[in-house]
C-alpha cells in the first residue's frame, strides 16, 4: 500500500476527476489538481478539502510540467472537444498525447487513465481514447485503464440534444425501454482508481470495463419515479429524430440496434470492490435527493 505518495487528478472539476479527487483526500492522500480556473466552486471546494490547485491547460502543453512536478501518479481525463460536426478526435488525441508525453518526461510512475466502455468492433469506445490509451503505455510504465459505461449521475442532467436528464417528467436516451443498459456511480469509478494508485503493482497493464447495474431504461426510470416521489416515464428517440443530431449520435443507435453492447462483469468487479454500487444503492445514497432537487427546479 501506498498512500502518502503525490497524486495529481485532472478533470477534477468535473464527475469523474471530482469524485477521484475527494476520494483520494478522504484516504489522506496528498492531491493536486489541474484547472483552468483555480476560482470555479468546484475547484474551490477541492482546494477547502485538501487538495492542492494548479493552474495548467491541456491545449498549452507548456504548462504541464510545473503542475505534474513531484508527482508519482496522475489521474488523467482529457477533455473530450466537440465542434459542429461532433467530436473533435484529433484535438482530443492531442490533449492525451501532451499530457502523457508531460507525465513521463516528469517521472510519473503510475497512470490511471478513464476512457469510455468498450464494445464488440470498438476495443477503445473510441479512436480518440484508444489512441490515447495506446500512447500512454509506449510512454508510461505502469498503467491502468478504466472505461466506465454511462453514469448513474447522468440522469442529473441532459446534453443540448435532449438525450439523458430528465425534462417535463421524461427521460429520453437511444435505448430501447424494455432491454437492460449497464451503468456506474462515478464515486465506483474513483474506488477503482484509488484502489489502482494503492496497488499499482496489482493493477498496472490492466483494463477494467466498468459498471454497477444493468437496469432496462424502463426500470430505472421506475426506481427513479418511486424514489424521488415524482411520476416519470422513459421515451426513446426515434431514428428518424437522430438524423437532426451529429452523425456520431446516430451511429451509435444504429450500432446498438445491431447488438452492440457494453460488457462489464459486474460480478467480477464486486469481488474486487465489494461497495459497487446498484442504482438503488447510489439513489439511497445521494441520487435521490440531488433528483428532487433538480426535478422541483424551475425550468
Amino acid at each position: 500500500m501506498t498512500t502518502d505518495r503525490l497524486v495529481v487528478v485532472t478533470g477534477a472539476t468535473g464527475r469523474q476527476g471530482g469524485a477521484t479527487a475527494h476520494r483520494l483526500l478522504a484516504a489522506g492522500r496528498p492531491v493536486r489538481v489541474l484547472v483552468r480556473n483555480t476560482a470555479a466552486p468546484a475547484a474551490r471546494a477541492l482546494q477547502a478539502a485538501g487538495a492542492d490547485l494548479v493552474r495548467a491547460d491541456l491545449d498549452d502543453p507548456s504548462s504541464l510540467p510545473a503542475a505534474l512536478e513531484g508527482a508519482t501518479g496522475l489521474f488523467a481525463v482529457p477533455p473530450v472537444a466537440f465542434g459542429p460536426a461532433g467530436t473533435d478526435t484529433e484535438l482530443e488525441i492531442a490533449r492525451g498525447r501532451a499530457l502523457a508525453d508531460a507525465a513521463a518526461e516528469s517521472g510519473v510512475e503510475h497512470v490511471v487513465f478513464t476512457g469510455i466502455a468498450s464494445t464488440p468492433g470498438r476495443p477503445g469506445g473510441s479512436e480518440g481514447k484508444k489512441r490515447i490509451e495506446d500512447h500512454l503505455h509506449e510512454r508510461i510504465g505502469s498503467v491502468t485503464v478504466l472505461r466506465p459505461v454511462r453514469f448513474m449521475s447522468n440522469y442529473l442532467g441532459g446534453t443540448p440534444l435532449g438525450i439523458d436528464g430528465i425534462a417535463d417528467g421524461v427521460h429520453r436516451h437511444l435505448f430501447p425501454p424494455d432491454e437492460p443498459v449497464q451503468i456506474i456511480a462515478v464515486e465506483d469509478i474513483a474506488e477503482f482508481a484509488a484502489l489502482a494508485f494503492d496497488q499499482p503493482g496489482r493493477f498496472a497493464g490492466r483494463t477494467l470495463e466498468l459498471a454497477g447495474d444493468a437496469p432496462t431504461p424502463a426500470e430505472a426510470v421506475a426506481a427513479i419515479s418511486e424514489a424521488t416521489g415524482t411520476p416519470l416515464r422513459y421515451e426513446q428517440i426515434t431514428a428518424a429524430e437522430t438524423a437532426a443530431f451529429p452523425p456520431e449520435i446516430a451511429r451509435v443507435r444504429e450500432r446498438w440496434s445491431a447488438g452492440s453492447r457494453w460488457h462489464a462483469d459486474i460480478e467480477a468487479l464486486r469481488v474486487i470492490h465489494p461497495g459497487l454500487r446498484t442504482l438503488a444503492d447510489w439513489l439511497a445514497e445521494s441520487g435521490t435527493a440531488l433528483l428532487r432537487k433538480r426535478l422541483l427546479a424551475p425550468a
